[in-house]
């Protein structure tokens, strides 16, 4: 059956026209603008931007102003870090804002991405963007598309000076400029000339932190003791972490020279920096500055830090680390199995002591060990034995340690290091060649790269036997400046010149650092 449709007629209803006498809304118009950098140049447009767009506004009298919202030196290829231009677009989404004017696309955004995805969302809420010198308007109908081929363009001219930026750097980096942050780096400043030059107070605590690691104190240790000292760190807090002494230890610009471009930009949208790996290319700058500390020493603390990173394997199959939780601390070793000893807080029938103990029979691992248990006072009056010993008959032992360094001279080879650095110059010359007549490179940078490891050893067993020589001389030293035998145990004495107590059944092995031993026995 067929349905007749009911259609009823809605007329327009006559809107009345507002009198003269009542006030049109005004328009809500706020102004972004923006400075890429922090100079005193670019500072000066920053503030004549502000000024500008608070006269410009209030020259029209059916608009109101709604705000200036200035970034001051934030770039303007990514939106994470701009907080002024995030809080316009917060404004526009709560409704309180109608309009937007700004200088140009470049300063409103450089990604074409960011452009468009923000003209679009204030566009689906009815808020216009006005470019003055593009003289575009986004809510006009072609306003989109010229804003699509301008904002590529902004990005294009951005990418371009990106790399042009880069290649500034890298000619610098070449000439061997260095650029550092002196804001949070200990123990440099920069002069009137952006050379870096030591601050003495600052130096002295990197020496402080070199010395005590290589005293054999941990960094946690050493970030422990400073902050009870008071010191702060090169960011200015009171709060040490060890990742603040492992830089020091590990930064190169102590000893006087700068390995430059350590990271680099993989996106210049986005600003992340990542480390490099051998992808660009590297320059290490030596002798650019004034050194802080002395290169044998930097390298001495470069092999601890590798000795104490390795995990040895204990004769019953335990993985060890290093550890400096005590003076005795992989310093006692058992003579029986090998293992070290651990310190024990004993309560033996209500008796409380401290004592030493083979970890084999702490650990009741397969391995048997019946190792005695040693008192910690009973260590301490072995150690003062030995010292006395070597004091008793310093003659017979002076003359071993000047036997000890003549052997330890008479195996240095300075020449192999002036062949690597002859031959490094060498390649470098063949490798500005190769690059300005664009062949392929691959081969000579091979053996740079295992050249400059090659004369990293040679440096590390360099430094291995000036340390060495530094024991034998620091034991002679103390032969001959002490007259009397010593009474008591002292710490820090026992610190510098005892390497290592072996516990034996009937007797205590002591090793200097220097290379001497002494058989103490109860």
């Amino acid at each position: 059956m067929a349905v007749n449709a009911n259609v009823t007629v809605i007329p327009a209803r006559k809107h009345k026209r507002k009198s003269p006498d009542e006030e049109k809304p005004k328009l809500r118009v706020a102004a972004y603008c923006r400075v890429s950098t922090d100079s005193d140049e670019q500072a000066t447009s920053y503030d004549a931007q502000i000024e500008h767009y608070t006269a410009f506004i209030s020259g029209h009298p059916d608009w109101q102003l709604a705000g200036i919202f200035a970034d001051d030196g934030i770039s303007g290829t990514n939106t994470k870090k701009r907080e002024e231009f995030n809080r316009l677009i917060d404004e526009c989404m709560a409704g309180n804002i109608d309009m937007v004017i700004t200088k140009s696309i470049s300063r409103f955004a450089r990604n074409t991405l960011d452009c468009l995805k923000y003209i679009r969302q204030l566009k689906d809420k009815n808020i216009a963007v006005f470019f003055e010198k593009e003289n575009i308007n986004s809510m006009d109908s072609k306003g989109e598309v010229m804003l699509t081929i301008m904002a590529s363009l902004a990005q294009q001219e951005s990418q371009s000076l990106s790399q042009n930026v880069k290649l500034g750097l890298q000619y610098r980096y070449q000439q061997g400029e260095i650029q550092v942050n002196c804001k949070w780096f200990l123990g440099y400043t920069k002069d009137e000339n952006k050379k870096l030059v030591i601050v003495p107070e600052e130096a002295e605590i990197v020496k402080r932190i070199y010395r005590e690691y290589l005293e054999g104190a941990s960094m946690l240790k050493i970030a422990r003791g400073l902050e009870s000292d008071g010191i702060k760190n090169g960011a200015g807090r009171d709060k040490w972490h060890t990742s603040n002494i492992n830089q020091i230890l590990r930064n190169e610009k102590y000893i006087g020279d700068a390995l430059l471009q350590k990271t680099y930009t993989v996106d210049f949208l986005t600003k992340k920096r990542v480390k490099n790996n051998g992808l660009v290319p590297q320059y290490y700058v030596e002798n650019s500055h004034e050194a802080i500390i002395p290169r044998e020493i930097f390298m001495q603390v470069q092999e601890e830090l590798i000795r104490r990173r390795i995990v040895h394997t204990s004769p019953n199959g335990k993985k060890r680390t290093f550890s400096s939780n005590h003076c005795f601390s992989q310093m006692i070793i058992c003579g029986t199995c090998g293992e070290v000893f651990r310190r024990v807080h004993w309560n033996n029938r209500g008796k409380k002591s401290i004592v030493w103990r083979c970890v084999s029979r702490l650990e009741n691992t397969g391995l048997f060990c019946d190792a005695r248990t040693v008192q910690e006072s009973s260590i301490e009056q072995i150690l003062i034995k030995a010292i006395n010993e070597t004091l008793g008959e310093k003659d017979t032992f002076l003359s071993i340690l000047e036997n000890n360094i003549a052997t330890v001279i008479s195996q240095e080879n300075n020449q192999t290091l002036a062949d690597i650095d002859k031959r490094l110059g060498e390649l470098q010359a063949e490798l500005l060649k190769l690059a300005s007549t664009k062949s392929d490179y691959e081969d000579v940078a091979d053996e740079i790269y295992s050249l400059r490891e090659e004369k990293q050893r040679v440096q590390v067993d360099s430094a291995s036997k000036d340390e060495i020589k530094k024991r034998i001389v620091d034991m002679s030293a103390f032969l001959k400046e002490q007259p009397t035998i010593i009474t008591e145990y002292d710490e820090a004495l026992v610190r510098r010149l005892i390497e290592k107590v072996s516990v034996h059944e009937d007797k205590f092995t002591v090793e200097f650092k220097s290379g001497l031993t002494v058989d103490i026995k109860e």
